[in-house]
């Protein structure tokens, strides 16, 4: 993947069959068929855009928008196929398009300051790549401190790479989670800046949505059906405790890589800012049965629902086959902890004090790693949360697994975001297999503002 600086200027137009302006989960309607370029390029944009938040006679609310939708377009291409977009920006101020959940090369990694130049207003970019692995994925800003308000302005979209064979499903459905904060007339809160929320918990809204409007989201599916939902969250900060009712229900892949299909505990899941998760279900047999999502209600509140799948029409024959997604070939079946290189990111600060990684408040990418990895090193991060608050930190360019506390052990899945509570440690290991200069982040824009961040490079 790389990103390269280009002259285009004209308003960019979504195009090709890689990409819809409107999915039909959306809730937005009526979306034009887009068209591939002549050249092969996919023309993408971030601009002003407006969205009514709050109800009439409230005046929409002015936000941000990848290619005039929110979320942004979904973006779809097929493993082993190249991406190619031409991206603008046509805000106020520097922006880069970013793609952390993708292992892709570094060069159009869309970090900006890091992998690359921050995009200033008016100037655009070709960005080229084929993503190694297929899953689902969220598309991000990242230019730095104007990370949360455009992420909470609306700038936030789903990719799919799609598997060679599909599996075997009824339904299949691509949700993001968002949150707005919303002031009395409908506007967005312009609290981004405030560094009470940065040195916090982050900025969570009280207007969740789900897609393009305000949750729950309704989808229908025939009794029996195999559903696959892809879930995704683009809320800034908000830790969402996913409750499931109706049916019984697969984890098949966390954060963009199939894992060892398994039940979540109590019939619910965390999902924080930015993690993926891809869930398998069969709706239930009797006619007029539904399977429901709620978010879990926070100091007492009511618990909100999310998603909504009624069972309707002819019901679907069983299935033999247990949900599950075929194994990513590319990733390593064991990783050898005893030579592991161990690498210690400690997160302090907080409240009256900016935070900080390893003593150092983040403000901008210094000119040395903080380590230097070989290539193809198996490679072990003790990420240790000493501030008052959850801490999402998100590792690009590799996915690793979370080790047991207790034992040599690892969870059966992938991940590139890490939910770490406060005083707790977390150690997660990886092959060192992608050269470049990536992020040990927050997850969290508030947070990486606030000086939650640092990089690594693997030479």
């Amino acid at each position: 993947m790389e990103q390269r600086a280009s002259g285009q200027s004209r308003r960019a137009v979504l195009g090709s069959g890689l990409a819809a302006a409107a999915w039909g989960l959306s809730g937005r309607a009526g979306a034009d068929t887009p068209a591939l370029a002549a050249d092969g390029f996919l023309s993408f944009e971030a601009a002003p855009a407006q969205l009514q938040l709050g109800p009439p006679p409230a005046e929409a609310a002015a936000t941000f928008a990848y290619g005039g939708a929110i979320p942004g377009p979904l973006l779809k291409v097929r493993q082993g196929e190249a991406l190619k977009l031409k991206f603008a920006n046509r805000l106020a101020e520097p922006t880069t398009l970013s793609f952390p959940g993708l292992r892709a090369s570094n060069a159009g990694a869309g970090v900006g300051g890091l992998t690359q130049e921050r995009l200033k207003p008016g100037a655009s970019a070709e960005i080229r790549f084929v993503a190694p692995d297929a899953g689902f994925n969220l598309y991000l800003p990242h230019a730095g401190l104007y990370d949360a308000a455009q992420q909470g302005r609306g700038l936030f979209g789903p990719i799919i790479v799609e598997e060679a064979v599909k599996p075997d499903v009824d339904l299949d459905a691509a949700i993001v989670l968002s949150d707005w904060n919303v002031d009395a007339s409908g506007q967005i809160s312009d609290d981004f800046s405030d560094p009470a929320i940065g040195r916090g918990g982050g900025r969570r809204g009280s207007l969740v949505f789900a897609n393009g409007a305000a949750a729950p989201l309704k989808l229908n599916a025939r009794p029996g059906a195999r559903v696959r939902l892809r879930l995704g969250s683009a809320a800034t900060a908000r830790l969402a405790i996913t409750a499931i009712e109706g049916a019984k229900v697969l984890i098949v892949a966390v954060d963009g890589q199939p894992s060892e299909p398994f039940e979540p505990l109590n019939n619910q899941f965390p999902i924080g800012p930015g993690a993926r998760f891809e869930l398998m279900l069969d709706m239930p047999r009797d006619a007029d049965a539904g399977v429901r999502f709620s978010l879990r209600g926070e100091s007492g509140a009511a618990d909100l629902p999310f998603i909504a799948i009624a069972a309707e029409g002819e019901p679907i024959g069983l299935r033999s086959a247990p949900p599950r997604l075929p194994v990513n070939p590319l990733l390593p079946a064991e990783i050898a902890l005893e030579a592991a290189r161990r690498c210690d990111f400690v997160v302090s600060g907080g409240g009256s004090a900016p935070f900080a990684v390893n003593g150092v408040s983040f403000v901008d990418w210094s000119a040395k790693p903080a380590y230097l990895l070989p290539r193809g090193a198996p490679t072990v991060f003790a990420l240790a949360n000493k501030t008052a608050f959850v801490q999402a930190l998100r590792l690009w360019g590799h996915v690793a697994r979370l080790l047991h506390s207790m034992d040599d052990g690892w969870e059966p899945y992938w991940r590139d975001t890490v939910l770490i509570q406060p005083g707790r440690t977390a150690h997660i290991a990886f092959v060192a297999d992608n050269p470049g200069r990536w992020p040990l982040e927050s997850a969290i824009p508030e947070h990486r503002a606030a000086g939650v961040g640092a990089w690594f490079q693997v030479s």
